[in-house]
Order: structure tokens, then sequence, then C-alpha cells
């Protein structure tokens, strides 16, 4: 009983380091340092969507400087795109590179592995990288400027990196070696697991209130992809890595805007 106090505050530290650890790995945000022991990173999942939260802010941020200056739509679409790159060092559209560049190979599963961990960058990776930004960059030219659709688009990137976080911890890895096995193997997987299902669910519930038919059409469109994440990456590759899950957080997030841009057509938020 006396302990209790000691047990709250080392769980406290440990969380708050895991949070360090979190922002310096999937983000250019400056962070003190921290040493990356199993201690320190068990709770690094649970902080991985709030890299997109602080994205979705920044966004919104960016929208109301527009707005007050009257920038134009194609510096505005500009901003969206290139602001979610911008702070997180663009480690996961690295991750998309070398993913397609493997899977344009439509070699065997060995080969693709090989791929991936190839330093170099393949003319398909090119290709289908700058075919990504410029239909990224399209759809945001759609993006009305209003506070409720940001909302939205900033409750994508939480939403989504709450999903890959599940993946890291529970899909079929490639062998025992490289960022994504240090991250899974070092997870307190029961506590984790539970906080990112809650993050999910609490956006589910944000996006159906804010956006409506739309929102349900985000969170389906999110969870099918996951799906296809989980099938293709065993077929292709034999399993997950961290270069998947950056493929995964570009294509879930392209998907998502797809989503809210042809919705809001059709569906009055």
């Amino acid at each position: 009983m006396w302990n209790t106090p000691r047990i709250e505050r080392k769980l406290a530290m440990s969380i708050l380091r895991s949070i360090v650890i979190a922002f310096a790995l999937f983000s250019k945000i400056p962070m003190p340092r921290v040493e990356w022991t199993k201690a320190n990173m068990q709770y690094m999942l649970c902080a991985f969507p709030f890299v997109g939260m602080v994205i979705g802010l920044i966004l919104w941020g960016w929208m109301w400087l527009c707005n007050v200056l009257t920038i134009g739509t194609i510096l505005f679409a500009a901003g969206l795109t290139l602001i979610p790159i911008a702070i997180t060092g663009g480690i996961h559209l690295d991750g998309f590179c070398d993913t397609v560049d493997a899977l344009a190979s439509h070699a065997e599963p060995e080969r693709k592995r090989e791929i991936l961990k190839d330093p170099h960058t393949g003319a398909f990776a090119a290709i289908f990288t700058s075919a990504y930004l410029l239909i990224y960059f399209a759809l945001c030219t759609e993006i009305p400027r209003q506070t409720q659709t940001l909302w939205l688009l900033g409750i994508i990137h939480i939403m989504v990196r709450s999903t890959v976080g599940f993946g890291v911890l529970h899909f079929l890895g490639i062998g025992s070696q490289g960022l994504f096995y240090t991250t899974s193997s070092t997870s307190n997987r029961g506590r984790v697991t539970i906080a990112l299902c809650f993050i999910f669910t609490l956006c589910t519930a944000s996006l159906i209130l804010i956006g409506g038919l739309t929102g349900i059409a985000i969170t389906i469109t999110t969870a099918i992809c996951a799906i296809y994440i989980y099938f293709m990456s065993k077929k292709q590759f034999g399993g997950m890595s961290g270069d998947i899950s950056g493929y995964w957080i570009q294509f879930a997030e392209l998907l998502a805007v797809a989503v809210l841009v042809f919705a809001n057509k059709v569906v009055i938020l």
C-alpha cells in the first residue's frame, strides 16, 4: 500500500518518456534526449496518434492564417499537403516509396523484402510518389475552408495512426530485427491495445458527431484499408515492416481525404 504513489510515479514517468520517444521518432518536433530502453518505449504506440493530433492542430492554424490573409486555393492546398510531411520529416512517405517500389517489381516475396531494405530510390518509387502527391494536392484544393471540415481532416490523422499502431502490435511482422520488431516487442501489449482501441473509438464517435454520414464513410474506409494491408503484407512480403507501416499511413490518409472530399460533395455536413 505504501508503494502505491511510487508505482504511480514510475508509471507516469514511463508514459512521459514513451511520449517523448514517439515524437522524437515519428516527427521532427524537437524533443529532450531519452534513452531507448524497453521500459521507456512500452507505451510509445499510445502516443503515436498524438503526432496526428499535432498535425491536425497545425492544419487548423494554417486554415485560420489563410482565411485571415485571404490566401488562394492553390497555396492553401499546398500547405495541407506539405504540413504533415514537414512535421513527420517524411518518414512515412519514405516507407511509401520503398513499398510501392517493391510492389511494382512483381517479384517473389523474398526479393520484395530485399527491395524494401535497398536505400536507393527506384523509378517506380519516384513515379508513384509523384502521383501520390499530385492526387493528394488536387484533393486538398477541393477541401472547404471550414472549421468543421478541418476538424475531420485532423481526426483522420489521429485515427489512421491509432489503426497502424494496432497493426504494429498484432499483425505478423517480418523477421526479428528492425524498427517494426523493436516497437512491437517493447510495447506493453495489453495496455497499449486498450488505449489504441479507445482512441479509435473516440475518433469514430467524433467523426460521426461532426460529419455524420461522412464520418461513417471515413471510418469504414479506414477499417477496410487495415484489412487490405493485413492480407497484402502477408501475401506480398510475408509480413509487416516499418516501411509497410509508412505505406499504410500514407495510403489510408489519401483514401480518407478522398472520401472526405467526395462525401462533402453529396452530403451536407
